[in-house]
Parts: structure tokens; C-alpha cells; sequence
């Protein structure tokens, strides 16, 4: 099994097109040491041919370009892209899927939650529903991961729940911040060997999220913020990490803290905010992180678990 991180960053990327942060401005600059990148997504491939997309990012079209194992390659219109999985139904998770509007045959997967939020938006109609399929994965269920006419990849998906929220757009007063159902969840992708977890996604660990990634050959993970309160004390946000969906990755209930003793081949961050200052290479954070045994995902990393 292959994978390729498409994008690193979180929503907005790095740098953010609106944000005038230090980091962004050194980003901007093409200061080696603030490496940009593009919203989170990855790619997997069991045979380096079908290759299937781990969320679509609004920045899809870039990250295509910026990888060649996913460019046509025979005929007046290919794609080596087999489908998507979907692991939430946030803007920057599924809005890529605009971009494969072009009448190619494909399978998008994802829970019956998420497949229903699609469903109810027309505009998500251009991707016809008799050349685009969408198929509802059960969670706790491992399926076979094809592509369109049930072409056989050699891959399989698990998809499971998350401690999560729903998108920012679905959001209701009365609703609770936090839920763990059908709206965030992780996807498994094996080959029947190697195990690879991705979770761009996760406001807490539970005992029962730490038993299922304890033993992962590769572990794609949220590292959205470095602090629980880093946007307000920028002063760029209202919400905690947490309120939004994420885990810090400082801190006693932080990332770090509760994979220490969890036996993991790699451990990698992605979904980064362009506020945390892991994406520098020369920050203290970074130190500390890679001192934790931890990874920094970016743009065009290859993955062979």
C-alpha cells in the first residue's frame, strides 16, 4: 500500500489567503522553513493505478496538478482516481468533489449522515448520479474499497466513529457542541496487511478510539492546533480548539499526552491551522512534537506503511 499526503494544512491553508500572521507572511516569503500547504486530504493505492482520495479539499485541482500519479494518462480524458472517502461533511472536506464534476466514473463513500447532507444540496447534482455513485458505508464495518463498475482495488475501508461536530453550516442552538455518531468519523484503509489509520478530525480520545488505533502501522491525525485557546489569544477566534472539533496537541489531554504509550509505527499530524506553530520547522514546538515521536504531514509526503 502507497499513500500520498495531498494537503497538510487545515481549513483556509497555509499560508491563509486572508491572514497576515507572522508565519503566513514568512510562508509567503518562501522561507524554507514555513513549507506552504494546501488543505488537508491524502491519497491511497494498493498497485500505485486506482488510487482513492482520503476527502476532497477545496484546493483538489492544485493537488492533482502537484501529483503525478493522479494525471491522466491514456485516452482524451482518464483519471487513475477511483473514488473518495469522506470522513466529515465539513466545507473542506467534501468541496473538492466539485472539482470531479467532468462526467468521470467514480465512487464517493461515506456514512448514510454525510451522504444525506450531499444529497440534499442540488449543487452537488453535478456530479450525476448515474456516472458518480454514492455508496453508504455502515460504521464499524469493514467493505471493500471499489471503484466505479465494482472494479477491485485490493483496498478495504473501516469507517468509525469520532468524537466530533457536525459542519459549522448544520450547526443548531439547541444541538450539543460535541457528538460521536455518523457526522466526524476515521476511516481504516488496508491491504490486508498494513494498517492505516486517517482521522483529520477528533475533539477527545476515549478509551475505545485508544484500543482501535493502538498497533496502527500509520496514523494520519488531527494536529489542528497546538493549544486549546491559541486563536483567541491570537485573537482570530472566539472558539476553543475543542468547541470546534479538535483536539490541542500540547497539553495533559492533548495529542502528545494520549498516544505515549500507544504502540504505533508513524504518527502523523495533518489538518494543521495556520496559527499552530508546528508547521515551522524551526519553532520549539516542532522540536517538541518530533521529540514526542511525532511527524509533521506536508504537502507531497509519501507514506508506505
Amino acid at each position: 500500500m502507497l499513500a500520498v499526503v495531498l494537503g497538510a494544512a487545515a481549513g483556509g491553508g497555509f499560508p491563509q489567503w486572508n491572514s497576515n500572521a507572522t508565519s503566513c507572511r514568512r510562508a509567503r516569503s518562501g522561507d524554507p522553513a514555513a513549507r506552504p500547504r494546501t488543505q488537508a486530504s491524502a491519497a491511497v493505492s494498493a498497485d500505485g493505478d486506482r488510487w482513492f482520495l482520503l476527502n476532497a479539499s477545496p484546493d483538489l485541482k492544485q493537488q492533482i496538478e502537484s501529483t503525478p500519479a493522479l494525471l491522466p494518462r491514456e485516452g482524451k480524458r482518464s483519471s487513475p482516481i477511483a473514488g473518495v472517502v469522506l470522513t466529515g461533511g465539513d466545507v473542506d472536506a467534501i468541496a473538492g468533489l466539485l472539482v470531479l464534476r467532468e462526467r468521470q466514473p467514480l465512487v464517493i463513500y461515506s456514512t448514510q449522515r454525510i451522504k444525506s447532507v450531499l444529497d440534499a444540496n442540488p449543487i452537488f447534482g453535478v456530479l450525476a448520479d448515474d456516472i458518480v455513485e454514492r455508496r453508504t458505508v455502515p460504521l464499524g464495518r469493514r467493505v471493500a474499497l471499489n471503484g466505479a463498475g465494482g472494479v477491485a482495488s485490493g483496498l478495504e475501508i473501516e469507517l468509525f466513529p469520532v468524537p466530533g461536530k457536525v459542519p459549522l453550516y448544520l450547526e443548531a442552538d439547541d444541538a450539543p457542541p460535541i457528538t460521536e455518531g455518523e457526522e466526524t468519523v476515521g476511516a481504516l484503509v488496508t491491504d490486508g496487511e498494513a494498517r492505516l489509520y486517517f482521522v483529520p478530525g477528533c475533539a477527545r480520545m476515549t478509551p475505545a478510539l485508544e484500543r482501535r488505533l493502538d498497533g496502527a502501522d500509520v496514523l494520519l491525525f488531527d494536529g489542528t492546533l497546538w493549544t486549546d485557546d491559541e486563536m483567541i489569544r491570537a485573537g482570530i477566534g472566539a472558539k476553543t480548539g475543542r468547541r470546534m472539533g479538535h483536539m490541542s496537541v500540547s497539553g495533559p489531554d492533548g495529542t502528545m499526552a494520549a498516544f505515549a504509550n500507544l504502540a504505533i509505527g508513524r504518527k502523523i499530524l495533518i489538518h494543521i491551522n495556520n496559527s499552530n506553530p508546528v508547521l515551522l520547522d524551526d519553532s520549539p514546538e516542532r522540536k517538541a512534537a518530533t521529540a514526542a515521536g511525532w511527524e509533521v504531514a506536508y504537502d507531497g509526503m509519501e507514506i508506505r506503511p
